[in-house]
């Protein structure tokens, strides 16, 4: 995976949680056949494929990091948290019909969460050693 390659899925992430907020603010009863629907499991379907993505590691981007143990750490908690998202997901994605109540409850788990802030802090760091040519 190349550093574009990641920013891509993390932008499909975060796209995804931000639809799933609003997707879960609706008080939809989940009935199959809605746009809402439609747009849900097309956001779901892009969302696992980012995961999967993560779950195949990193290596592309943190060769030659130092101190690679460091970068190498966190990678593999990327790695667990995506893992476990993405079994949340196929979960959602496995439902007949998904209403609001349970897409908020994918938002809520802790996994999703971390997931987000692991993605967040790698590229904050990614960023700054852009920056400063290190």
């Amino acid at each position: 995976m190349t550093v574009d390659e990641l920013r891509q899925h993390i932008d499909t992430v975060e796209e995804s949680y931000e639809f799933f907020l609003a997707y879960a603010a609706q008080g939809l009863l989940g009935h199959e056949g809605s746009s809402a629907s439609g747009d849900l499991r097309e956001y779901l379907k892009r969302t696992d494929e980012a995961l999967a993505a993560l779950t195949g590691g990193m290596g592309g981007v943190v060769e030659g990091l130092e101190p690679e143990d460091a970068y190498g750490d966190v990678c593999e908690v990327i790695r667990q948290d995506a893992n476990a998202t993405r079994s949340a997901v196929r979960l959602v994605i496995a439902q007949r019909s998904i209403s609001s109540q349970l897409v908020d409850n994918l938002n809520a788990s802790i996994h999703f969460r971390a997931l987000l802030t692991d993605l967040f802090l790698f590229d904050e760091v990614l960023k700054a050693r852009a920056r400063t040519g290190a």
